[in-house]
């Protein structure tokens, strides 16, 4: 090997604040992919690019290395435009459940690889393991061949997908450089180019529930993945939404299935329409199927109505294995033994709803993981949530939680109690979605 890709000189280069070459970052992620660097230089590295940063030519050549560390997904097979949405993480974002169906009952292909959760925001995966029987480990021949099939697959990172992504990111995990930008501009980036895509559509969360509290940062989190895409040649939009309060009425997965389910219906809570027709609409014109976002909106809104977008998303139930009753019944849904209600202690307007609060109040639940290889119990969560700006009474419900047992539910009644502030005086909704990058 050449000195200068030793892993010790590339390291140095930079903790001294200089910009890796290409070469450079290809051995470092090689590296990660081959086990040829050992974990001690990799977190070295990792720490380094936190503290020194990365400029836009580097991010994009770490994303492209992570990209090229295994497969990339051919699906020059598939006739429809190929377009996917990608969010940060938010509590009772459920949207990527009826997103995709959405927008595969409007024309266009969506090719979408998701996470599990870990910590207070929830996963893709978890949510859709709710449905009994539903396979979210497909092979990249039967992802493909799905989408051809039905014009949409719902499933996790393969083996063969981003190899590099799953070894730094354990690391990043437990050596506190999660939150460096160009690593998780990587990250997110290498994943979903590796999928096939034609067209990327980024929610990117900011507030108390979200990865990413800052606004500022979340901005330029957004600003440095849109420009990753344009590097990479493919188009690439971000929204900026609102985290401050749970997104629809449940957090928790089975809960959370069911209200993704009314909203192929068109019965979804308002908040998580607003959302979904917001990314749906930039999707449908990233793939060219729209020209503006109202008629992008309208396309959406006649695949809600006319059943073609309920009946998508039963298909790709059905072709992963699942059970459909569950998707036709929702109260087959995995439910939890134990019910009780949060009610109010005053009378007056709800002035948060603290989304961070609720998540952990979930989490000890048993919703969702505090280590990455913990068992959840899908069944747990919670209902009924109240929303910033509604007037409640004295007594009135502000949210059912769903227990597996009696004392883990009146902890998460307290939490919950404790996440809602309710006052005398009116308060002004802050907008959801905040800005389009």
């Amino acid at each position: 090997m050449s000195p200068a890709l030793l892993p010790a000189h590339i390291i140095a280069r930079k903790r001294d604040g200089l910009a890796l070459e290409p070469a450079e970052i290809a051995a470092f992620v090689r590296g990660a992919s081959d086990g040829s660097w050992p974990d001690y230089q990799l977190a070295a590295l990792l720490m380094a690019i936190t503290l020194r940063g990365m400029t836009a030519a580097e991010t994009a050549d770490l994303t492209r290395a992570v990209m090229s560390s295994g497969a990339v997904a051919d699906l020059s097979v598939v006739r429809r435009p190929k377009v996917d949405k990608h969010s940060t993480g938010g509590v009772g974002d459920k949207i990527s459940l009826h997103l995709a169906p959405m927008v595969v009952g409007c024309g266009a292909a969506v090719p979408m690889i998701s996470g599990r959760g870990l910590g207070h925001t929830g996963g893709t995966l978890d949510k859709l393991e709710s449905i009994a029987g539903f396979n979210v480990n497909l092979t990249l021949a039967q992802y493909r061949d799905q989408i051809v099939r039905i014009g949409a697959a719902l499933i996790g990172q393969t083996e063969e997908l981003a190899p590099a992504d799953k070894k730094l990111y354990a690391l990043r995990d437990v050596t506190a450089t999660v939150e460096s930008i160009p690593l998780i501009c990587a990250s997110i980036m290498g994943k979903k180019l590796a999928e096939g895509i034609d067209a990327l559509v980024l929610d990117v969360k900011f507030g108390s529930g979200a990865f990413m509290a800052d606004k500022a940062r979340a901005r330029e989190l957004a600003e440095a993945m849109v420009a990753i895409g344009g590097a990479m040649g493919k188009p690439v939009r971000a929204v900026l939404t609102a985290m401050e309060q749970p997104l629809g009425h449940t957090v928790g997965n089975a809960l959370e299935v069911a209200e993704s389910i009314a909203c192929l219906h068109g019965q979804g809570p308002a908040d998580v329409m607003e959302v979904t027709y917001v990314l749906g609409a930039e999707m449908l014109q990233l793939a060219g199927l729209a020209r503006t976002a109202s008629e992008a909106r309208e396309q959406l809104e006649r695949a809600v109505a006319s059943g073609a977008a309920l009946q998508v998303f039963r298909d790709i139930v059905i072709a992963q294995g699942g059970d459909v009753r569950m998707v036709d019944d929702p109260s087959r849904l995995p439910a939890a033994p134990h019910h009780v209600i949060v009610t109010a202690g005053t009378s007056g307007f709800v002035h948060a709803v603290d989304a961070r609060k609720i998540a952990l109040a979930a989490l000890g639940l048993g919703a969702g993981r505090r280590q990455a290889g913990d068992l959840i119990d899908p069944s747990v969560g919670i209902s009924r949530l109240v929303k910033i700006c509604d007037w409640i009474e004295a007594g009135e419900t502000l949210a059912v939680v769903h227990a597996a047992s009696v004392a883990s539910g009146a902890m998460a009644q307290a939490a919950v109690s404790e996440a809602i502030r309710i006052e005398r005086g009116p308060v002004t909704p802050a907008s959801l979605v905040d800005a389009i990058v």
